[in-house]
């Protein structure tokens, strides 16, 4: 699989997925009333955008043919 994530994208993809996985420890952890589901959603979401974002490539971006490294 090529690269697709990239620029504004890519930050988005970072700031916003450590965000998330942080939210979602706070709230596994109990310092955050958000609930235990709710924040086991939060730190995958946060995980697969961190993840995505770093290396770079999106399986769903590729399947709707989109690239925003240009």
């Amino acid at each position: 699989m090529d690269k697709n994530v990239g620029g504004i994208d890519r930050t988005g993809r970072i700031v916003i997925g450590v965000i998330l996985a942080i939210a979602g420890i706070a709230a596994l952890a109990g310092y955050w009333a958000a609930g235990a589901a709710a924040g086991a959603v939060a730190l995958i979401v946060g995980a697969i955008l961190f993840v995505t974002g770093t290396t770079q490539k999106c399986p769903i971006n590729e399947a709707a043919g989109i690239d925003t490294t240009k």
